[in-house]
């Protein structure tokens, strides 16, 4: 199934299979509804997977589901990314990487650019049941929006590369999470989607394969090898298709 949207100002096409639809996406959401009607109030899912997975998409493409299935209540979903710190901060400050002192804008993406004292805040108001608001981001403007959004439904899915990193401070926010989901990906498949991911924006092929390999592909190792074990973990392999390793 060809799916087309905008994620962070950038058009998307991606392909599902009715095999993945069938067999995982249902299958998951129905077990979260589940889980939403024995709490009787709002649950707050968490879905991290590296940088480039498509977990944007992909939890764009289960909200359409939602409104498309009668047997399917709606869900709302949001993503970290507007928790990033503001492009001027990343400019302006700097951190060490491989013994060289740089700006945090060249690594920008790692756990260390987003404001993960805001995030923990906005986990922790989105997972109390309350209406509040929640940031966007736009990859053309590289800022956040503020209260581009407001979370008021019954069923929450957040996205993030960080939000089951096996690191202090980042490891706690799983524990506001009523159901967790993890995606993994082929290292290669993934570099190749975040260059062209990053030519989208503008930004020429060299200087974009020079940026995914200095700054993006250490957060990808990051997010594979330090990942909490998921309620449901997901696999996407070189074409582009999902696979189940468990939905609990």
């Amino acid at each position: 199934m060809e799916y087309r949207t905008s994620i962070n100002g950038i058009d998307v096409r991606a392909e599902y299979s009715q095999r993945a639809i069938d067999g995982i996406f249902l299958p998951l959401l129905k077990r979260i509804m589940d889980l939403q009607r024995e709490k009787g109030k709002r649950v707050l899912v968490m879905l991290a997977a590296p940088p480039g997975a498509g977990k944007s998409t992909l939890l764009s493409f289960l909200e359409a589901l939602c409104r498309e299935r009668a047997e399917l209540r709606a869900i709302q979903t949001i993503g970290m990314d507007g928790f990033h710190r503001r492009q001027e901060y990343l400019q302006s400050h700097f951190v060490t990487r491989d013994g060289k002192r740089v700006r945090m804008v060249e690594i920008k993406g790692a756990p260390i650019t987003f404001d993960l004292q805001r995030l923990a805040a906005g986990v922790r108001a989105v997972a109390s049941g309350a209406a509040c608001g929640w940031p966007g981001y736009d990859r053309r403007l590289h800022n956040p929006v503020e209260d581009a959004i407001t979370v008021d439904g019954d069923i929450v899915l957040l996205e993030g590369n960080y939000l089951l990193l096996d690191e202090d401070g980042w490891r706690e926010l799983s524990a506001c999470a009523d159901y967790t989901v993890s995606v993994r990906a082929d290292e290669d498949m993934l570099r190749r989607r975040l260059i062209d991911r990053r030519i989208k924006t503008g930004v020429e092929r060299e200087a974009a394969i020079r940026f995914v390999d200095y700054s993006d592909m250490p957060n990808v190792r990051l997010c594979l090898e330090k990942t909490m074990p998921a309620d449901a973990r997901l696999t996407v392999d070189a074409d582009g298709e999902y696979h189940a390793d468990g939905i609990g």
